[in-house]
């Protein structure tokens, strides 16, 4: 047998291996892609209120959680949820102008043996945490940002605007391994978004 036929037969091992590895890979991929829930409407974000005062745009919004989610919470899985509250400007002719927009990160703990529930709020360099009695408390602070002050409506030029918050709750049980190779499994429980009615913000008129 010469060197070549040796080296053929020494590398067919190695390419059984190879075919193995890929093939629980595959599988792996095939379990989480039936185990991932769909990111459809899962939940739901209630009417966006928007209101000004002191020539300050506030804004309050909430998202309705569905049973699972909340049923998760109780029997001790945590929760990362992102909102993204942004305000764009309305074009009849031209799409509409994203203005500005403010990213708050809730992550949701619960420990129902210990009893303990513990809900972190960051946006940008603040972050806040909170200790509950229940996950029902935990659950209603988490879902709710109340009058975020967004900007100063001076800053912004007169016309028809209107505010759009979006929520995604992140899938933390997917390996990052897979999200990297099959960029197409969800990494999301849900995604939903909602717009509130148009508002016009007038020019404000300084004082003389």
């Amino acid at each position: 047998m010469n060197t070549t036929q040796e080296a053929r037969l020494n590398s067919i091992p190695n390419f059984i291996r190879a075919l193995a590895r890929l093939a629980m890979l595959l599988l792996t991929v095939i379990f989480f892609l039936l185990q991932a829930p769909d990111s459809g409407l899962a939940s739901d974000i209630t009417p966006i209120g928007v209101r000004q005062a002191n020539n300050e745009l506030f804004v309050t919004a909430a998202v309705q959680p569905d049973q699972k989610l909340i049923d998760d919470l109780g029997s001790g899985l945590s929760k990362d949820l992102i909102f993204y509250v942004d305000l764009f400007r309305h074009w009849k002719v031209w799409p509409d102008e994203f203005v500005l927009g403010v990213k708050i990160v809730r992550i949701l703990q619960s420990d129902p043996i210990k009893r303990e529930y513990i809900g972190s709020s960051t946006e940008g360099n603040i972050r806040t945490i909170k200790r509950f009695k229940d996950p029902e408390s935990m659950i209603a602070w988490g879902m709710n940002i109340p009058d975020l002050k967004l900007t100063n409506v001076k800053a912004l030029e007169p016309g028809d605007y209107y505010i759009k918050v979006s929520v995604e709750s992140i899938l933390r049980k997917l390996p990052p391994v897979i999200d990297t190779v099959v960029f197409w499994v969800s990494t999301k429980e849900f995604s939903i978004s909602s717009d509130s009615p148009l508002f016009r913000l007038p020019a404000v008129q300084e004082a003389r």
